[in-house]
C-alpha cells in the first residue's frame, strides 16, 4: 500500500560558505546568523525527469483546483472550506475579477515510488522565497559547481507575475506597498525579494511593516498610505501583504471591512487576492479528492476520519503545528495553537529518506506555473525550523 511505500533519496556533500556568498551579492537580508545550520553543506540530487515531474505536478494541481471551484462560490462551498463569513464578499469579488492576480504559492509535495503526491498548498503567505530563489542558487557557486543545473527560477517567475498584475491594472498608478509583520525578520526577508522583483517589473515598490501603514475610507485620504521619507507620505494603489487572510478576518475585522470597501471602489488591488484562501484551506484537500477521486497526484482526504494510517490537519494550521499522525489508534501529535480549528484527514504518505534517517519534503513554487524547487528535511514532522536543503539536477 502507498502508506507503507518509501523511496530513498540521494544526498551529496555541497560545501562552501553560503552566507558569505549571499552577502557578497548584496543580498544580506537573505541570511540570518543561523544560516550555517539552516542550510547544511549537502544537496539533494534529483534527475531532470524528476525535476520536470515536480514542476508539472505544481502546474497540474493548480489547474485542478481552479477547475474544482464552483464559479458562483455558493455559501455551502465556502462553509465546507471554512472560509470566515466576513471574508465571503471579498473572496467572491476577487474571484470574479480577472484583474486580481495570484502572484505565487508553494506546493508541499512528497516524492513517492508512484510519483509526486500533494501534501498541501501554501497559497496565501508562503515563505522560503529567499532560500529557493537566491540561497540555493548561491550555494552552487560557493561549492564550485557553477555549471550545475538547478531549478531555482522563482525570482524570474515573480517578476513576470508582478508585470502581469501591473499590466492588468493600468488604470492604477504603479506604486506598490509591500508589507509584513514588523516583528518577523523572516517575513521581511521574503518581502525584500518581492520588492526587488516588483521594481524590476515596473513598479515603484516600497517595503514597510504593516503596523506603520495607514488605511482610510474617508475623503481625500481614502486609500492606503505609508511614510516613504521623513515627513513624506505616499498613496499606494497596489498592496502586497504577508499577513494571512484568515488572521485578518479573525483578529482585525475592522481592517478587513476597510480593505473590502477600498477594493470594491478600485482604490486598491491586493495580492495575494482574497480568493487564494480557497486554495490555502486544507479543506481543499478533501474537496479535490471528491472532484478528482484517485487522481495520481492526490492522497485520499476527507472531512471525516479515515481508516488505517492518516494525518489530521487543522484547516489553517501553519508550520506543522497541531497535526496528529494516527496509526490504527496510536496517535502522535505536534503541539500548536490550531487545535480548535476544523480538521481534515489525509492518507499518510511516507516521505523519501536518506541513509541518516532524514525525511525530505519537496517545496515546489507556483508562480503562473511550476517555477522552482527546494527541499526541507527533518527526522519527523516538517516544521518552519526544519533545514532547507539545496538541490542539484544530474542525469
Amino acid at each position: 500500500m502507498l502508506e507503507n511505500s518509501k523511496t530513498s533519496i540521494q544526498v551529496k556533500p555541497h560545501t562552501g560558505d553560503v552566507e558569505k556568498a549571499v552577502r557578497g551579492l548584496g543580498w544580506e537580508w537573505c541570511v540570518e546568523d543561523g544560516c550555517a545550520n539552516y542550510v547544511p553543506g549537502e544537496a539533494v540530487v534529483i534527475t531532470e525527469d524528476e525535476a520536470e515531474e515536480l514542476l508539472d505536478a505544481a502546474s497540474s494541481l493548480y489547474n485542478m483546483m481552479v477547475q474544482a471551484i464552483p464559479n458562483d462560490l455558493p455559501d455551502a462551498f465556502l462553509q465546507v472550506l471554512g472560509i470566515p463569513e466576513n471574508l465571503w464578499q471579498l473572496v467572491r469579488q476577487s474571484w470574479n475579477d480577472d484583474r486580481q492576480v495570484h502572484l505565487y504559492g508553494r506546493f508541499d509535495l512528497a516524492m513517492t515510488p508512484d510519483g509526486p503526491k500533494m501534501l498541501e498548498f501554501n497559497a496565501d503567505t508562503a515563505t522560503s522565497i529567499p532560500e529557493t530563489a537566491v540561497v540555493q542558487w548561491a550555494s552552487l557557486a560557493v561549492a564550485g559547481k557553477n555549471d550545475a543545473l538547478q531549478y531555482s527560477g522563482l525570482y524570474e517567475a515573480l517578476v513576470e507575475q508582478l508585470r502581469v498584475w501591473r499590466e492588468r491594472n493600468e488604470d492604477l498608478a504603479p506604486a506598490l506597498l509591500v508589507t509584513y509583520i514588523g516583528a518577523s525578520a523572516e517575513d521581511e526577508a521574503n518581502c525584500s525579494v518581492i520588492t526587488q522583483a516588483a521594481n524590476e517589473a515596473g513598479f515603484e515598490a516600497h517595503l514597510c511593516p504593516i503596523e506603520e501603514v495607514s488605511f482610510s475610507t474617508e475623503g481625500d485620504e481614502k486609500g492606503v498610505w505609508a511614510q516613504v521619507e521623513s515627513e513624506q507620505w505616499r498613496h499606494f494603489p497596489f498592496l502586497f501583504k504577508l499577513l494571512p487572510w484568515e488572521q485578518i478576518a479573525w483578529e482585525e475585522p475592522e481592517l478587513l471591512q476597510t480593505l473590502t470597501l477600498l477594493s470594491r471602489s478600485r482604490t486598491i488591488t491586493i495580492a495575494n487576492p482574497a480568493y487564494t484562501l480557497l486554495f490555502q484551506s486544507k479543506g481543499m484537500l478533501a474537496w479535490l479528492w471528491k472532484a478528482f477521486p484517485y487522481h495520481p497526484l492526490l492522497l485520499e482526504a476527507d472531512i471525516e476520519p479515515l481508516t488505517g494510517k492518516y494525518i489530521k490537519k487543522p484547516y489553517f494550521g501553519r508550520e506543522g503545528q497541531s497535526v496528529e499522525v494516527v496509526d490504527r489508534g496510536r496517535v502522535t501529535k505536534v503541539r500548536g495553537e490550531y487545535d480548535k480549528q476544523q480538521q481534515v484527514y489525509q492518507r499518510w504518505c511516507e516521505l523519501p529518506e536518506d541513509d541518516k534517517g532524514y525525511q525530505y519534503q519537496a517545496g515546489v513554487f507556483w508562480s503562473g506555473e511550476g517555477a522552482a524547487i527546494g527541499f526541507r528535511r527533518e527526522k519527523g514532522i516538517i516544521t518552519n525550523l526544519s533545514q532547507f536543503v539545496p538541490h542539484i539536477v544530474e542525469g
